[in-house]
C-alpha cells in the first residue's frame, strides 16, 4: 500500500502527506553508507559549552515514554478498477455513476500509543481505515490483534483496543501551554523502523490546513516520515501533547514541516467513540473567508480580526438565526476570533444543539445573535461494532439515515453504507449507497437486517439507491 498523498491548494505546489497505512514493504531496500570523500576532513571543533548545555537531554523522556508507543501493521485490500467484463460494468457506465472497485491484498503500517492500561490505543484514522486486520506490536515484542473501536475521519483520530492489562500509559500534557520554540520529541515507526526517536521545536500553533480546517494543528520541525502517523508528540516532561499526522512536502518525505493533532482534540474524540460509538461535530452552515486589510476598511472595521461570511447555507442554523453574507463573526461566546481559520475548530468542538452567542459586525455596527449549533452530517464511524450488520457474511457497516439524508432519498427507510468489504465489495456496493431492501423485504434498521440475514441462503439480492438511481445487486454471502 503506497503512501497516501493528498494534494492541497496551499502555497502553490505543496503536498500534504498522511503518514501511516500508506507505507508498504515490497521487498528489502538496502541502506548503504554515504559516498566516500577523497579529501579527509579536519576534526570538527567542539561545540561551545553553553550551546551543549542548552540542548535538551531527551534520553530520560524516551526511557519513560517509549514503552507506551506501539507499532501498528494493517492488512486490507487495495482498490483497483472494475473489470469491464463484469455484467455490472455497463450499468455504471451508462448512468455515469462511480464504478465499484475491487480490492486486492495490501499491507501497511503506522504508529500509536497507549492511553489506558487495559489496552486502549490512539492512532490516526488513516492508519486503520479500510483495514481488514490490525496488529499491534509492543516494545516487549508481544503482538496482539486489535479491534477498531471507532474512527473519525474529520479529525483523523482512531481508537483501538487490545486484549491486555497492566500496560504502560503515556501521561497527557496540555497543548495550550506549549510555546512556539519549545522542544518536542516524536516516537514512531518511520518506514517501518520501530521506535525511532526524533526531536525538534514547535514551529507554530493553531495551523489550519486546506481540507483539515476542523483541527488546530501543532506545527513542528520534528522529522516525521511515512510510518510515523499516529505516534505521540511529547514535551520535555514526557507528556504527550499531540498525535503526529501529516507533513508538508513536495517529495512525500520530510522537509521540515510537520503537523500534529492536539491531544485535547484527540481525547475528546476518543471519549465520544468509547462512550457512544460515534462522533458528533457542531456546524452553523456558513462559508467564511479571511478579512483582509482592504475588506476591513470596506466594512468599516478597525482591524482584520474575524471571519467574513461569504454565503449562508439554506435551512442551516445560521440561516435560522438570521446570519447574512457580509456579516463578520468577531466573537463566539467569550472567545474572540482573530483569524477566520480559528472559527471552524471552535464550532466543531461544540455539542450539537448547544445555544451559543455570536458577536457579528454588520453594516458598521456590532450585533449579538443567538444560534443553536447544528451537526455535521455524514458518516463518522467506519467501524464494525454496534451498528455493523454481519460484517463476516455481508461485508457492510451500516447506520440509519439522518433526517437530512432521508429527505434526499425516495424511501424514508433504508441504511447508509459506511464501509464495504468482502462479498458486498465484490458485488459492487460502495460507501454512500443506501440499502433499501434485502430479498424484497424493506430494510428498517440494523437488527432487522441482521434477522433477515440469519434466514437468508447463500445468495441475497440487495436493492440499493445511488445518485437517485435504484438497482438490485446480487451478493454471494461469505
Amino acid at each position: 500500500m503506497q503512501a497516501t498523498t493528498i494534494k492541497r491548494s496551499l502555497l502553490g505546489v505543496t503536498v500534504i502527506t498522511a503518514l501511516g497505512v500508506g507505507y508498504a514493504k515490497f521487498g528489502s531496500q538496502a541502506v548503504g553508507p554515504a559516498e566516500a570523500i577523497a579529501t579527509p576532513l579536519a576534526p570538527a571543533a567542539a561545540p561551545p559549552a553553553r550551546l551543549a548545555a542548552a540542548l535538551p537531554d531527551i534520553s530520560a523522556i524516551v526511557d519513560s515514554a517509549g514503552g507506551a508507543v506501539v507499532n501498528i501493521s494493517v492488512s486490507g485490500r487495495q482498490k483497483t478498477g472494475m473489470d469491464p467484463n463484469d455484467p455490472m460494468f455497463e450499468f455504471f457506465r451508462r448512468f455515469g455513476t462511480p464504478q465499484p472497485q475491487e480490492r486486492g491484498p495490501a499491507r501497511g503500517m503506522g504508529s500509536g500509543f497507549i492511553v489506558s492500561s487495559d489496552g486502549l490505543i490512539l492512532t490516526n484514522a488513516h492508519v486503520v481505515a479500510d483495514a481488514d486486520e490490525v496488529t499491534v506490536k509492543l516494545t516487549d515484542r508481544r503482538e496482539f490483534k486489535a479491534k477498531v473501536i471507532g474512527l473519525d475521519k474529520l479529525t483523523d483520530v482512531a481508537v483501538l483496543r487490545i486484549d491486555a492489562s497492566d500496560l504502560p500509559v503515556l501521561r497527557l500534557g496540555d497543548p495550550v501551554r506549549a510555546r512556539v520554540g519549545d522542544w518536542v520529541v516524536a516516537i514512531g515507526s518511520p518506514f517501518g523502523f520501530e521506535n525511532t526517536v526524533t526531536a525538534g521545536i514547535v514551529s507554530a500553533k493553531s495551523r489550519s490546513l486546506a481540507s483539515d480546517s476542523y483541527v488546530p494543528f501543532i506545527q513542528t520541525d520534528v522529522a516525521i516520515n511515512p510510518g510515523n502517523s499516529g505516534g505521540p508528540l511529547l514535551n520535555l516532561e514526557g507528556e504527550v501533547i499531540g498525535i503526529n499526522s501529516q507533513i508538508y512536502s513536495r517529495s512525500g518525505g520530510y522537509q521540515g514541516v510537520s503537523f500534529a493533532i492536539p491531544i485535547d482534540v484527540a481525547m475528546n474524540i476518543k471519549e465520544q467513540l468509547v462512550q457512544h460509538g460515534k462522533v458528533s461535530h457542531g456546524r452553523i452552515g456558513v462559508t467564511i473567508q479571511e478579512v483582509s486589510q482592504s475588506l476591513a476598511e470596506s466594512f468599516g472595521l478597525k482591524s482584520t480580526a474575524g471571519a467574513l461570511i461569504s454565503s449562508v447555507e439554506k435551512g442551516s442554523p445560521a440561516a435560522a438565526a438570521g446570519l447574512e453574507p457580509g456579516d463578520i463573526i468577531v466573537k463566539l461566546n467569550d472567545t474572540a476570533i482573530g483569524r477566520s481559520s480559528e472559527l471552524p475548530p471552535l464550532v466543531a468542538n461544540i455539542k450539537p444543539g448547544t445555544q451559543v452567542k455570536l458577536e457579528v459586525w454588520r453594516k458598521g455596527a456590532s450585533k449579538e445573535i443567538a444560534l443553536a449549533v447544528g451537526e455535521i452530517p455524514g458518516p463518522k464511524l467506519a467501524s464494525g461494532d454496534s451498528e455493523a450488520a454481519d460484517m463476516s457474511r455481508l461485508g457492510l457497516a451500516l447506520r440509519p439515515l439522518t433526517p437530512e439524508e432521508r429527505r434526499q432519498v425516495d424511501n424514508p427507510n433504508g441504511l447508509l453504507v459506511e464501509n464495504v468489504s468482502g462479498p458486498a465489495a465484490r458485488a459492487g456496493v460502495l460507501p454512500g449507497d443506501v440499502v433499501l431492501s434485502l430479498n424484497g423485504q424493506a430494510v428498517r434498521d440494523v437488527p432487522q437486517l441482521r434477522s433477515l440475514l440469519d434466514k437468508a441462503g447463500k445468495n441475497v439480492a440487495l436493492l440499493i439507491e445511488r445518485d437517485n438511481a435504484k438497482i438490485f445487486v446480487p451478493v454471494e454471502l461469505g
